[in-house]
Order: structure tokens, then sequence, then C-alpha cells
């Protein structure tokens, strides 16, 4: 059996966006899915989110795939520097490292995106990346998905038009992605 873990970002949750959608729609494919909820805005910090992420970490397996949206990829780069076992796929989605210089963002996210990342380590703890990103992301991610791509020796799949690639761009369902995952199970 798959384990699928999915990530919110800043201010989400897992009711948000496409992510319920997904979660269906891969349970229907006998995959276990967990969408853990973290503290956000408040107390939101790399320390308390690797806390409750704990409880996930036997889940992750050379079977395992990972899905993170927004600061989603950034706290997983953390994840994967850290896990025992390799696993079989991450797909970042409108992810980024670095302040965006946005101040009430930055505040809140500096803790998972102003480190220094073990790129050797990642790449050694997961055997494909997606790095999937939209041309016209408010928080300018497109260009942060390239530092992704450079990082990990993958490629950028760019979505044209597709915002934040959340609710508010029109993502309650993500088919993209969907086929994307079905292709590594």
């Amino acid at each position: 059996m798959t384990n699928i873990i999915i990530i919110h970002g800043t201010g989400g949750s897992p009711n948000g966006n496409w992510f319920p959608w997904l979660k269906s729609e891969l349970e229907k494919l006998d995959c276990r899915v967990f969408v853990p909820k973290f503290p956000t805005p408040q107390n939101q910090s790399l320390d308390n989110w690797l806390k409750i992420f704990k409880d996930y970490e036997k889940y992750l397996d050379e079977n395992s795939i990972v899905v993170g949206h927004s600061l989603g990829p950034a706290f997983l780069l953390s994840v994967l520097e850290n896990i025992k076992r390799p696993i079989k796929a991450a797909f970042f989605v409108a992810g980024f490292t670095g302040l965006l210089n946005n101040l009430e963002f930055d505040e809140l996210n500096k803790t998972f995106v102003t480190k220094r990342f073990d790129w050797a380590k990642i790449r050694n703890n997961c055997k494909k990346f997606y790095v999937i990103n939209s041309d016209n992301d408010p928080y300018g991610s497109l260009e942060r998905g390239k530092i992704f791509t450079k990082n990990l020796g993958t490629e950028l799949i760019t979505l044209k038009n597709a915002g934040h690639i959340n609710l508010e761009a029109g993502y309650s369902k993500f088919d993209f992605l969907l086929e994307k995952i079905k292709n590594e199970l």
C-alpha cells in the first residue's frame, strides 16, 4: 500500500484548496492518505511542525509519496533531510525557499525557508521530484521553483495562469497533479 502525506502551507488546513479532493481520489486507488493539521499562523515554526510530523514519520518508506503546497515543500525539504529510508516521490506545488519580501509571510515562514538545506541528503532520500509552479503566482514562486529544480536536479513544470494553485485561483480539484501521482503508484 502506498502512503501519501499532503502538507498544507501558511494559513492552510487539511480542508483547504484541493487537498480533500486529492485525498478522496487517492483513497479510491487504495492509497493511505494523511493530511496533518499544523499550527498556523499562531505558533507556526519549523520546530512546532516537525513535532507534529513525528507521528507520521512511521509512514515514510520506499513506497511513500509526499505532496506539499506553498510552504509545504520547504517543510518537506527539512523532513527529507532527516528520514531513515528513501521515499518514492515528492511533489512540490507552488513551493519556495528564501524570503518573499512580504513582511507578514516572511515573519511566519522564516524558520522554514532561511535555513541552509543539505541538498545532497535530500536528493538521496527521495527517488523522484516533481516541482510544479505557475507563471503568474502572486508570491513569485516561478523563480523560486527554478531554485528548487536546480538544487534537486529535476525539471520545472510550469502551469499557465494558475496563480498560487490554490482555491482562490480556482483549484478545488487538481487533475494534473492526480495524474502525475498515479504515474508513481
